[in-house]
């Protein structure tokens, strides 16, 4: 895979405001792996693709509605960086969105 793939992105996280409490959890620090569902019967939009914790126990947001669709189903997902309110809250994150069988490797200690 080379850098320039189309199929690797940055994308912000949408709808992290509404998960505020979820977000401070250590599962979502940058170099965490994030599970991607779709959720095919989401009221407001069918394409709709959430971001949980490599576990899919708390979800932290959603794939922005524009690239969602242009998704294939079984990419990987890593917390890449974040934002942080000016009371030191985790307040958004920026995920990376590679092909399935693209190498990601482990953040150094």
């Amino acid at each position: 895979m080379k850098w320039d793939d189309p199929r690797v992105r940055v994308v912000k996280l949408a709808g992290a405001s509404y998960r505020a409490g979820a977000l401070q959890a250590e599962v979502f620090a940058p170099g965490r792996r994030l599970a991607l569902v779709r959720e095919p019967e989401n009221e407001h939009d069918p394409h709709a693709v959430a971001v949980y914790d490599a576990d899919k126990h708390m979800q932290a947001g959603y794939v922005p509605a524009e690239v969602a669709p242009e998704l294939n189903g079984d990419e990987q997902a890593v917390s890449l960086w974040e934002f942080r309110g000016d009371d030191g809250q985790r307040i958004g994150l920026r995920v990376l969105l590679a092909p399935a069988g693209a190498w990601i490797q482990e953040p150094r200690a």
